[in-house]
């Protein structure tokens, strides 16, 4: 067996992921990104870089300490990134960067999908509960 390095290995690695695997480093990056505020946060500054306190309004229901571990958890992902401007108060703005960008079209799409086709969606479990209360 051919000794590999270790930049042969991390491409081996990455050529086996497999996002069914739990302990797969896709499964969990998945998992991260099927969270509601991420699909939220993501889509509100896919438009242009917010502030805390806009994003805070903009995301009906989101409590501060969710949206805080929310932006932390994204700037830790490289999607987004936060600048401090020392003023008073101190300005903080959040911004996605080019990865973050591209993710924001996957989840402005999905979400744009759930806004048409919300309709459709209660109707359908509408008649599902109609014809389950039935059985």
């Amino acid at each position: 067996m051919p000794t590999m390095t270790a930049a042969q290995r991390r491409a081996q690695a990455r050529a086996e992921y497999d996002a069914f695997i739990r302990g797969c480093p896709t499964n969990q990056l998945l998992g991260r990104l099927s969270d509601k505020w991420v699909s939220l946060v993501v889509a509100a500054l896919s438009t242009a870089p917010m502030r805390y306190s806009d994003l805070s309004r903009k995301l009906a229901g989101v409590s501060p300490k969710m949206l805080t571990q929310t932006l932390r958890a994204l700037e830790r992902d490289g999607i987004l990134t936060r600048t401090v401007t020392p003023s008073v108060p101190v300005r903080v703005d959040y911004e996605l960067t080019p990865l973050g960008t591209s993710l924001a079209h996957l989840l402005t799409a999905v979400k744009d999908w759930a806004e048409t086709h919300f309709d459709e969606v209660h109707a359908a479990r509408e008649r599902y509960d109609a014809e389950s209360a039935v059985s």
